[in-house]
Formats: C-alpha cells, sequence, structure tokens
C-alpha cells in the first residue's frame, strides 16, 4: 500500500474556503468600522476597545511549551486548534497570535501561522508583509536614530556624545553583516562618524511599547521615554528631547490598529505585533488581548519560545504592566521533542527510547513547577504525531502525576478542532476553577540584581549568576536613575535552561553568566543580557529562502 501523501501547509491553506472578513467580524459583533485590505484581512477600530462597557471579561488562556527543539513543539498550531476546538464546543473564542517576523521565514525557523488543519488565514500574506505593521515600527524605529544622527550633525545642542547612543537601527531581516557598521563616513557632509549597527526588528523597544500600549496616547508618551543615548556628562537624551516622539506616533497610528482574520474553521484571529521572547518579551500587543477580552467569552493567547522565556515574561511584564491574567496555562509538548531533551539524536526519534524520554520529561516538569509557582493551573497538550505509542504516553502521564496536572493527546494537525476538543473540555475545567490565585515571581521593589538572580534561580534552576564589575555598576546605575521597579526581561537562548544551547532537559549545577543589561524606559523593563544572545540573528548554511519562489501560475511555492 502506497505510503499517504500529506499536504503542505500552503497546500492546505489554499484548499480552504474562507469568508469574507466582514462575516467572521460580524461573529464578534464588530462588523462596522472595519478597515479592510482586501476580502480576507482588515484592521479593527480602536473603538472597540474604548466603548467596551462589558463589566466581566473572558477567561483568558495561555498557550505555552517546553523548550524548543528541531523536532518542533507546534505551540501555535495548538494555540489555534484549542481556539477551535473552544467554538466547536460553544465557548465564543478569539485567537490572539504574534504576527511573523520576515527574518525566521526567511532563515530556518519557519512561519508563525499554525500548520496542518490548525492554521490562521491567508498564511502567505501572514507570513510575509501582511498590513505593514513591522514595516511601519521599523520606520519609527530607524526615524528616531535619522534625528539623531541629524541633531550629531547640525551641531549637538544636546551635547550627545556619540560613543554613547544606545540604539542601533533595526531590519526585519536576519543579516549578520550588519550587526557591527561604521556611519558616517565620507566626509563632513555625511553626518559624524560613530560605531553602530542593526538588531532585528523584533527586538526594538518600539516593537515592546508597541505591544504594551493602550492607547495611541500612551504610546506616544512612552516613545518620548526612549532612552536614545547619554550626553558627554552622562545625562540621558530622549526621543521627547530630540522632539520626534509625535512623529514616530503618526507612523504608527495606523499599524496599532488589530489585524483580523480567520482560521480554517472561519473563526476569528487577531494577529497583531511580534516580539520575540528569546531577546524581548515574546507576546502580541496588550489592545489586541484586551479587545479580544472584551468581545469573547474565551481568549486564547500564546508566548513565545519555551515558558522559561515567553511565559515568564507574559507573567512578570505584560501582567504586572496592563492588570491582565491568565486563568489557565496549556504547556505544548511532542513525544520525539522529549526524546530529544533525553538526548536523542534526530535521526533516532522515531525509535522507541523510554530511558531517553523519562530523562526528557524532566523539561516538561520544570516548565510545569515554573508555571505552577505562579498560582495557575496547568494541562499538558501532547501535540500528537502518526509514530506516538501507547507506552510513551503512559509514561509521559506516570512521571507527571505527582505534579497534578493532566496529560491529555490532541490531534489537531491532522483533525482541526474536532482533534483537541478533549484539551478544550480540560482548559474549561481549569478555567472556571475558582481557587487560582496569581502572583507575580517578584515585588517591584526588590532590587534589580536580585530580580535577575530570582528568574535564574526558580525559573531556569540556575545556582546562582555571574557577572563583573561593570555589568554590576550598570543595574546599581540604573537604580540611581530612577529605574530600580521596573521587571527585567532576559535575553538568553532559547533551547536551554541555561545559557548554553547544547544543555537541554534541565541541567543543574551552572551559573548564568550576565553579560550586560541596556534600558528600555519607554517599554518599561531592563533587558538583561545573558550568554552570547545574538539581537541580530543570522541565516543558517541552507536559508529557507533559497525553497522561496513563484510557480508558472504565480503561485508562492516553497513557504512551509
Amino acid at each position: 500500500m502506497a505510503n499517504k501523501k500529506f499536504l503542505s501547509d500552503i497546500e492546505i491553506a489554499r484548499k480552504a474556503k474562507l469568508l469574507p472578513i466582514d462575516k467572521i467580524a460580524k461573529k464578534i459583533g464588530v462588523e462596522k468600522g472595519l478597515e479592510l485590505y482586501g476580502p480576507v484581512k482588515a484592521k479593527m477600530s480602536l473603538d472597540y476597545l474604548k466603548s467596551s462597557n462589558k463589566k466581566s471579561q473572558s477567561k483568558l488562556i495561555l498557550v505555552t511549551a517546553i523548550s524548543p527543539t528541531p523536532a518542533g513543539e507546534g505551540k501555535t498550531t495548538t494555540t489555534i486548534g484549542l481556539g477551535d476546538a473552544l467554538n466547536h464546543i460553544g465557548k465564543k473564542t478569539i485567537i490572539c497570535l504574534r504576527e511573523p517576523s520576515l527574518g525566521p521565514c526567511f532563515g530556518m525557523k519557519g512561519g508563525a501561522a499554525g500548520g496542518g488543519k490548525s492554521q490562521v488565514v491567508p498564511m502567505e500574506d501572514i507570513n510575509l508583509h501582511f498590513t505593514g505593521d513591522f514595516h511601519a515600527i521599523g520606520l519609527a524605529h530607524n526615524l528616531l536614530l535619522c534625528c539623531l544622527d541629524n541633531h550629531l550633525h547640525q551641531g549637538n545642542a544636546l551635547n550627545i556624545d556619540p560613543r554613547r547612543v544606545t540604539m542601533k537601527r533595526v531590519l526585519d531581516m536576519n543579516d549578520r553583516a550588519l550587526r557591527n557598521i561604521n556611519l558616517g563616513l565620507g566626509g563632513v557632509a555625511n553626518s559624524i562618524p560613530r560605531e553602530s549597527g542593526f538588531d532585528i526588528t523584533v527586538s526594538s523597544e518600539v516593537m515592546a511599547i508597541f505591544c504594551l500600549s493602550q492607547s495611541l496616547n500612551e504610546l506616544r508618551t512612552r516613545l518620548g521615554k526612549i532612552v536614545v543615548a547619554y550626553t558627554f556628562d552622562r545625562k540621558p537624551v530622549t526621543a521627547r528631547d530630540l522632539k520626534v516622539h509625535g512623529a514616530m506616533t503618526v507612523l504608527l497610528k495606523d499599524a496599532f490598529k488589530p489585524n483580523l482574520v480567520q482560521t480554517l474553521e472561519n473563526n476569528p484571529a487577531f494577529i497583531h505585533g511580534g516580539p520575540f521572547a528569546n531577546i524581548a518579551h515574546g507576546c502580541n500587543s496588550i489592545v489586541a488581548t484586551k479587545m479580544a477580552m472584551n468581545l469573547a467569552d474565551y481568549t486564547v493567547t500564546e508566548a513565545g519560545f519555551g515558558a522559561d522565556l515567553g511565559a515568564e515574561k507574559f507573567m512578570n511584564i505584560k501582567c504586572r504592566l496592563t492588570g491582565i491574567k491568565p486563568d489557565a496555562v496549556v504547556i505544548v509538548a511532542t513525544v520525539k521533542a522529549l526524546k530529544m531533551h533525553g538526548g536523542v539524536k534526530a535521526a533516532d526519534l522515531s525509535k522507541l527510547n523510554l530511558k531517553a524520554l523519562k530523562k526528557g520529561i524532566s523539561n516538561l516538569k520544570k516548565h510545569i513547577e515554573n508555571i505552577q509557582s505562579f498560582g495557575l493551573p496547568v494541562v499538558v497538550a501532547i501535540n500528537a504525531f502518526t509514530g506516538d505509542t501507547v507506552s510513551e504516553i503512559k509514561l509521559i502521564k506516570e512521571q507527571c502525576d505527582t505534579l497534578g496536572v493532566e496529560i491529555i493527546e490532541a490531534n489537531h494537525w491532522e483533525k482541526g478542532g474536532k482533534g483537541a476538543v478533549n484539551l478544550a473540555k480540560s482548559v474549561v475545567a481549569l478555567a472556571e476553577r475558582k481557587d487560582t490565585k496569581f502572583k507575580v515571581l517578584y515585588p517591584n521593589n526588590l532590587p534589580l540584581i536580585d530580580k535577575v538572580k530570582t528568574v535564574a534561580m526558580k525559573i531556569y534552576g540556575a545556582d546562582d549568576i555571574d557577572l563583573d564589575a561593570k555589568t554590576l555598576k550598570k543595574f546599581k546605575n540604573l537604580e540611581k536613575d530612577g529605574y530600580g521597579k521596573l521587571p527585567v526581561c532576559m535575553a538568553k537562548t532559547q533551547y536551554s535552561f541555561s545559557a548554553d544551547p547544547t544543555l537541554m532537559g534541565s541541567p543543574k549545577g551552572f551559573k548564568l553568566p550576565i553579560k550586560d543589561v541596556r534600558l528600555s524606559a519607554g517599554a518599561g523593563f531592563i533587558v538583561v543580557l545573558v550568554g552570547d544572545i545574538m539581537t541580530m540573528p543570522g541565516l543558517p548554511r541552507v536559508p529557507a529562502a533559497e525553497a522561496i519562489d513563484l510557480n508558472a501560475k504565480g503561485e508562492i511555492i516553497g513557504l512551509f
């Protein structure tokens, strides 16, 4: 018998029967005031957020995952499948996702529109330029740097020290060649020479501000607080000092409206904002999240990478700064990924290996314990694959039994929402509990260095942190300047609890190396750089861009 041929994600998406976006909007009562971007995409008027008088908000479900591996976990796919399943069992549900970055799309990670029968569509648009939000964010960020360099060129009335410019320009592409560059070369007509570089757009403080602001006025105020440089006498220089925050807001005015699309099952989905979770805070916009919570019974959202990154920042940054809290958390895992955490090579993942699986489950257990430390109920979704065995699923359940969590197999990739109905029922049961007592990991008034230690030791399992006197002084100076009450945003590898991406599972006996610290005053957090983390990724040896093309019909091919 011939092997069954599975369609690619893009082939499945093209076979879908999409509804006009106004019909999707009608499902949640927002058909008036849409700004159409063609027949199946639209932006939402902010009036839906302002005018809502709903007294009780929806249940908020956070989807996170184990530490990612090349074997894949399917967090976005599970988020979409769960949202469809909740709608399937009669719960009015809206999904909230981040927008994909072009860097990973043309690099190696792939897209962020889900997979199989659990996708948001139109997937080609979503994974590529979409509605231009990232373009606007990159322009707003770079406008600030253009005006700063022009200020230096035009006489430097603010006495800015060119050696102490704290921001680089950004680009939504993986380009290691631009990490470190020289500016202003070619003579006096080309501004003041200085060293600089590029970061990827998703790491921009403007992106973080965009996702954490709840109105255009707040967006403008936060943009004005961005510290872009220091003077020769070490005084901060802000976007407001350069008088450019108003123009930055103008560039972001339309992008700030959440994007409405649909799932393959014609359920509503907001996709808005997209900070990475390994170098930023990893959550979609609060505007989209709150709008969904005002319009639905259930809101399902995701946080980037493993629970030690995206979910930790969701709790300690997004929840702390905006006043929301999850009612339940889903941790996504696969049997293959857990075996990889147990030391199995990629070529051997299809083979039964209970010993390695048991070892790899330590990663899942640590993530469960971390989420429970926030006082939240947890369910584990095993994203099902054809080769999974009864004995493997049984072992996962036995190992996690002492933690009091349910382990549920979900087959949404193959079956869509119907394949995640049991997961949806479990989520509803958890979300309806009355004994949930959410708490953040640390108080605002804890010293910054102790906040870092708390995350490192309680979430990552480190014995301590390791930093030099110069970096310690930076922490002290931030507190001296009045930023000591801000939360910390850890920038580290997503592949391990440690700073070493090769240490999988749940490593012990390590110190977390703190290499630098950066102020994001407008966003309202302190970025802590751990190990060799890069804020401008590079492309792999064989980038995905090599496979992407147009066929004779003008259709995109090679896009997942």
